[in-house]
């Protein structure tokens, strides 16, 4: 119940997104509470003019009875809390947890202050950015399996899931969502159309990978540019492959100098996490985007259409898994393109902590989700060592020493310690590890020699 000196604020304040003023009880009350409930609920007022003016309704039982029939009208059924509060009607509207609601006139929708009643369109569009319509589940197009599948991908598919094809391809397709019967006939769900279609770049709109490498940080100068449109596992492929032939090297060598690993300077494992989620949770029905792989001198963006899908709160990022697209998530999973479902991104936050680079940024959105990774300077010049077949990985700290001498080979531990703002004592003592492992070497005496770093 609010207090008088609430009600007050409410109607000083006036009508808004969440608060409709309504003189009466009339026939337009099922549409109001059904704008309330698609949208992110509200508080309807009976008894005031559209201008904030109390002119009071009839609170008795007889019209309380006329509202809540009014009310069932609406589907699908909810139950409302209705306070009467001296001579008006409070109806207090959550937000649905079913939509979409409609009432005998059609669908209707909050807009600002006012309540909106959706056209077709608009009413699939709605539907859809719920996700009560999946786009993978669909049939945009009747293609028939046995005339179009793609054996070699389709087969490939079975080897990489570890299936036996003892089953014939129409009934696995079935089973796994990327197939259906219809009159007769074994036809492509959307899925179906992405994974294992033979002319995918014709039947297949919105299936593109579009990657760049730009000179400099601005999208100005395009160095290189590839469109992959190509069934999703091996979009996934090629875009990695872009990806490795772009970004910079270094190898991990032994102490005979016998190259033993070739490291991208961001971890594989978190490009191909990103790059797989990129293209597994994207909006499909947006026509006429692309999942964007963009290079720059200081960054990797990947990005792609839609934000978070529904259900799944900001505040659950990354620990919580709701896929848009269940089908396809299915099938990259089975392939062993995305693992255990809900820790991707604490897997890529992991590799690249253990790389020594900073966390990937974020950026979302209700229209796109953006991975940002920050590329470290000078990185290629930066080796591992092997020593009797085991790794042996630098601290940061080793890592600036080394870097430090390779630009002053005659530097003093105390120089070092001054512009690396350490002790001398840290410095001297990891310069001592950078030598018995026999990658810092001391030529010549104290005053007259020199560093030579042997990687």
């Amino acid at each position: 119940m609010l207090t008088r000196e609430e009600l007050k604020v409410i109607i000083e304040e006036g009508e808004g997104y969440k608060i409709e003023f309504k003189e009466s009880a009339d026939k337009t009350l099922a549409e109001e509470v059904c704008a309330f409930l698609n949208a992110s609920g509200g508080l309807l007022l009976l008894g005031i003019s559209d201008n904030g003016m109390i002119k009071g309704i009839d609170v008795s039982n007889v019209n309380r009875s006329r509202v809540q029939d009014t009310l069932r009208q609406i589907e699908p059924s909810v139950n409302l809390n209705v306070e009467i509060q001296e001579n008006l009607i409070l109806i207090r509207v959550p937000e649905g947890k079913s939509k979409p609601y409609s009432c005998s006139k059609g669908f209707y929708l909050r807009v600002g202050p006012n309540s909106q009643k959706l056209e077709r369109n608009e009413i699939i569009e709605f539907i859809q950015a719920e996700g009560k319509v999946r786009f993978d589940e669909q049939v945009s197009i009747e293609i028939e399996v046995d005339k179009e599948l793609d054996e070699k991908t389709y087969k490939r598919f079975l080897k990489l899931a570890k299936i036996t094809d003892a089953l014939p391809a129409e009934l696995m397709l079935k089973n796994l969502g990327c197939a259906i019967d219809k009159n007769g006939k074994t036809i492509f769900t959307n899925a179906g159309l992405l994974f294992f279609i033979k002319d995918y770049d014709y039947y297949v709109m919105q299936g593109k990978v579009v990657c760049a490498l730009y000179k400099g940080n601005e999208k100005l100068y395009i160095i290189d540019k590839k469109d992959f449109s190509n069934n999703l596992i091996s979009a996934i492929d090629d875009t990695m492959a872009f990806l490795e032939k772009h970004l910079n090297l270094r190898y991990e060598i032994n102490n005979e100098n016998i190259i033993r690993k070739e490291i991208l300077e961001i971890p594989q494992v978190a490009l191909k996490e990103v790059v797989t989620n990129a293209i597994c949770h994207r909006d499909y029905f947006e026509k006429g985007t692309n999942v964007m792989i963009e290079i720059f001198d200081d960054r990797v963006e990947i990005t792609n259409s839609g934000g978070l899908p529904k259900g799944l709160p900001e505040s659950k990022f990354g620990t919580m898994s709701v896929p848009r697209n269940p089908i396809i998530a299915n099938i990259l999973h089975r392939a062993e393109y995305i693992e255990k479902m809900g820790t991707g991104i604490h897997r890529i936050k992991t590799a690249c902590t253990l790389a020594g680079l900073l966390e990937p940024e974020f950026e979302i959105s209700d229209s796109y989700f953006i991975v940002r990774f920050i590329r470290e300077r000078g990185w290629s010049g930066k080796a591992s060592v092997y020593e009797k077949e085991e790794e042996i990985k630098f601290s940061k700290t080793q890592l600036k020493i080394l870097e430090l001498i390779k630009g002053n080979r005659e530097l003093t531990a105390e120089k070092i310690s001054k512009e690396l703002d350490l002790s001398e004592r840290q410095v001297q003592t990891n310069m001592s590890t950078l030598k018995k492992l026999g990658v810092l070497k001391r030529n010549g005496n104290k005053r007259s020699g020199y560093w030579e770093v042997d990687i």
